[in-house]
């Protein structure tokens, strides 16, 4: 299972973030810190973080190294005993940037939206999209799991 914290959610993050689990075979309980930024905040925080002074879509802080069953045990320094999860790090998304986006694709604001949260939560579970071959590999999980919740380019 996979908590989402966010204060800003309708469902589809927990749907996406439980197709993802089931599709990577991943087991025990984590969490993920879910942010909104503006086109200046998400700026600032791409400068601050990453060096790089323009607007993005979505950022991620992954908190772990190797991805394992997701138990206290394992993960002993990133329990967190209130939530009884395993934190896995934080996404922000510039909800505007996804506004255009979707518009610019033809497809829907939601589909944009879980797009950018499955891709932000796959670099938190360790994949990056460096070199050609990891990005389609990505690319694939990241199609995989929003077709298995009929959320489909032109989808409206």
């Amino acid at each position: 299972m996979i908590k989402i914290l966010t204060d800003n959610t309708n469902g589809l993050y927990e749907k996406a973030a439980g197709a993802a689990f089931e599709a990577l075979g991943l087991s025990g309980d984590a969490e993920v810190e879910l942010v909104f930024a503006d086109k200046d905040e998400i700026r600032e925080l791409n400068l601050r973080t990453r060096g790089k002074d323009a607007v993005t879509d979505v950022l991620s802080y992954p908190m772990l190294g190797e991805i394992k069953p997701f138990t206290q045990e394992n993960y002993p320094a990133d329990y967190d005993g209130e939530t009884e999860c395993v934190t896995l790090g934080s996404i922000v998304i510039c909800d505007a940037v996804a506004t255009e986006q979707a518009e610019e694709f033809g497809h829907s604001v939601e589909r944009e939206r879980a797009y950018l949260f499955l891709h932000g939560l796959l670099h938190l579970l360790g994949y990056d999209h460096i070199e050609e071959n990891d990005r389609a590999a990505m690319r694939e999980k990241e199609e995989l799991i929003l077709n298995s919740l009929k959320i489909t380019r032109g989808n409206e």
